[in-house]
């Protein structure tokens, strides 16, 4: 039995639990995971451009993955959500996490 998962009711209960757990505008720590891939990890980097993010990269053990942590100030939960979905749409492979 496999279960879907739907993307809109997942964003609603982080938004949800966001808007619970944190005083905004707030320090949020994304994490993302994408093939080992330049244009992937730059096109990371560019989404969140002129926002003063602190990007952090790290290479798997294999090197085919590289997980980027990105912690940055964001307004409120719902820009939180815009940029996980921003990056979702732009870079393909992306794992969210």
């Amino acid at each position: 039995m496999s279960e879907e998962r739907d993307p809109e009711e997942f964003y609603r209960k982080l938004k949800s639990q966001l808007y619970d757990t944190a005083m905004w505008p707030s320090v949020y720590l994304y994490k993302f995971i994408v093939p080992t891939n330049p244009q992937k990890i730059k096109g990371i980097e560019h989404i969140f451009d002129n926002m003063g993010a602190v990007i952090k990269t790290k290479k798997s053990r294999k090197g085919s993955y590289t997980s980027v942590s990105v912690n940055v100030k964001m307004k409120d939960p719902d820009a939180v959500v815009d940029k996980y979905k921003e990056v979702g749409e732009k870079i393909e492979g992306v794992i969210s996490l």
